[in-house]
């Protein structure tokens, strides 16, 4: 009996000492989270003090000193309590401070610490409530210090992309309508200066191009130079007998007699497409219309052209047959009654898929070590892949172009518009200054938010970076996609399974992941459609990769499976699951 008495006591105390530790640990944590606090939000009020007293002070403005001993007072909140509410403030008001003392020093690296504060605060603490304000920090640098209009153009952009739902989006929506005005005018005063001002020059419209079906049509308006132009849609007229008729104005234009000016293309969608000078400085093109439904208008550049794309009522089973079709391969698995694709068994619509081999003829695309070139690399690709889409996903593969030969970035798009594809995947190899850089990237179209993006869209469009920075023809061709969100996943599902099937097989595999881009090539797709770089050609081991039949057979099962499990996806979807 006393044993077990002391027993009992001696758990009783142990018990107690335990609980007497516990609450003294919860004590000792709170107290150091509630000084830590404390420590913050004193050191914030200091340096909000002490920048009060700056800008209060006329003789201290004049001297850098007192500036960066503010700016260090705030330093020592958002460095030594980086996660608390006072640190996105002290970060905040330094890069305030930073902004304002550049009109003082006149140095462009003090508005640069004042961007790169923003800019991290906009990134890292982006459901902050002053995330917003950051961002609309950075366009005002750009468009007031820095001068540089396109790109604060792009800043202001982020805040409606970026949070649309913060108190900055509504003045970041006038300063976008404010920019697009001034750049209109900054086009034309520099023009002037070059002595090619638009409204000073005729631009010659040099030939007009079309693919047609009876439910779709792409119009092809090449010219010598940009023009501005308009669209129009006339409804029929009986009393006249005239159709429906889409008219096109370029302005400050001349056609040459030696083109063809008139166009039969009768169809049951456009009977005519026809163009003439209208006036003295105006070209007008019509389309006869008979069944359409909807149209698009938008431009590209180098050389600049117009495309007008028109979609026709479905009124007869059509066979297209104006693209490649792949060179056949003995099937591993005869697709029968009893065998049906996995887009059949899922009894979704993906059967056929257009397979875009990049560049081709007189255009080589990225080179390499030893010459080795972009076009001959996707064209053997497209082919391997071509036969894993007929044997494994039982769909109909679509090559645009199965030889060496060149293609317009416009043709590719109407060849799987006329194709009436279910998916277009456009095959690329990238390329860089540093031969470090390598890895595999996918992308779908929308607008490009950083500068690797930026250029590879330029390179790939084979046009300039500043075409590509002119943001309202990529928001007004982004008007012109139904399919963007569609795109985005098809990219996700093809990537993934793009690195899961090569990571079993090489080291040092780089994913550069899912990213958004302005390619031309996916401008106007009627269906979900991506760009895969199967890797960088300027990179010494994803060269060597790129020589491999080995790889690129890898390459095409990692796209077949990333497809496969889309459908898949699809099916669920369908299903409800």
């Amino acid at each position: 009996m006393i044993c077990r008495s002391l027993v009992g006591r001696q758990t009783l105390i142990s018990v107690s000492l335990l609980l007497f530790f516990a609450i003294l640990l919860s004590t000792s944590t709170h107290a150091a989270r509630s000084s830590s606090a404390d420590s913050a939000q004193r050191l914030l009020k200091q340096a909000q003090d002490c920048s009060k007293d700056l800008y209060q002070s006329t003789k201290k403005k004049k001297y850098r000193h007192y500036w960066e001993r503010c700016i260090t007072s705030y330093e020592r909140v958002y460095k030594g309590f980086p996660d608390t509410d006072e640190a996105v403030w002290a970060m905040y008001g330094a890069g305030n401070l930073w902004t304002d003392f550049s009109r003082y020093s006149a140095r462009g690296s003090d508005l640069d610490r004042a961007i790169a504060l923003y800019r991290e605060l906009a990134e890292r603490y982006k459901e902050h409530r002053l995330a917003d304000d950051a961002q609309y920090k950075l366009g005002e640098i750009f468009y007031k210090h820095k001068k540089d209009l396109r790109q604060a153009y792009v800043e202001f952009l982020k805040v409606e992309v970026n949070f649309s739902k913060g108190d900055m989006r509504v003045k970041a929506s006038r300063m976008l309508d404010e920019l697009e005005r001034n750049l209109g005018k900054k086009r034309a005063t520099r023009k002037v200066e070059e002595g090619k001002a638009i409204l000073e020059q005729m631009v010659l419209v040099k030939d007009i191009r079309h693919w047609s079906t009876p439910t779709y049509t792409r119009v092809v308006i090449d010219l010598a130079d940009q023009v501005k132009y308009k669209g129009h849609l006339l409804k029929k007229d009986p009393d006249l007998k005239k159709s429906r008729r889409l008219y096109v104005d370029l302005h400050n234009a001349w056609i040459n007699k030696e083109i063809e000016t008139s166009i039969p293309i009768k169809n049951e969608l456009l009977r005519m497409a026809r163009a003439g000078q209208y006036n003295k400085d105006t070209v007008r093109v019509v389309l006869d219309i008979d069944t359409m439904v909807g149209y698009k208008i938008f431009h590209l550049f180098d050389p600049f052209r117009i495309v007008i794309d028109v979609q026709g009522e479905e009124t007869r089973p059509y066979e297209p047959a104006i693209a490649k079709k792949p060179p056949e391969e003995k099937p591993k698995k005869q697709v029968g009654k009893k065998e049906l694709s996995l887009a059949k068994q899922l009894g979704l619509g993906v059967k056929r898929i257009i397979i875009d081999a990049g560049h081709g003829g007189k255009d080589p695309g990225a080179i390499g070590r030893n010459g080795m070139k972009e076009k001959d690399i996707v064209l053997k690709l497209a082919r391997i892949l071509a036969g894993k889409v007929r044997n494994e996903l039982g769909c109909q593969p679509v090559l645009t172009r199965g030889t060496d030969v060149f293609l317009p970035l416009e043709k590719r798009t109407a060849i799987a518009n006329i194709e009436k594809a279910d998916l277009f995947i456009s095959l690329h190899v990238n390329a860089h200054n540093y031969t470090n850089v390598q890895g595999l990237e996918t992308y779908f179209l929308n607008i490009a938010l950083d500068e690797d993006s930026m250029n590879l869209a330029a390179r790939e469009n084979a046009t300039s970076a500043k075409n590509i920075s002119d943001l309202q023809m990529i928001l007004n061709e982004l008007m012109l996609n139904t399919k963007i969100h569609e795109s985005s996943r098809l990219a996700e599902f093809v990537h993934r399974g793009l690195v899961s099937e090569l990571r079993g097989g090489y080291q040092h595999l780089a994913d550069r992941g899912v990213r958004q881009a302005p390619f031309y090539v996916l401008i106007g797709a009627e269906m979900p459609a991506v760009l895969v770089e199967i890797g960088y050609i300027t990179n010494p081991i994803e060269c060597k990769r790129l020589r491999s039949d080995t790889y690129l057979t890898r390459v095409a099962s990692g796209i077949v499976t990333g497809i496969g499990h889309y459908i898949k996806d699809m099916g669920a979807a369908y299903k409800g699951g």
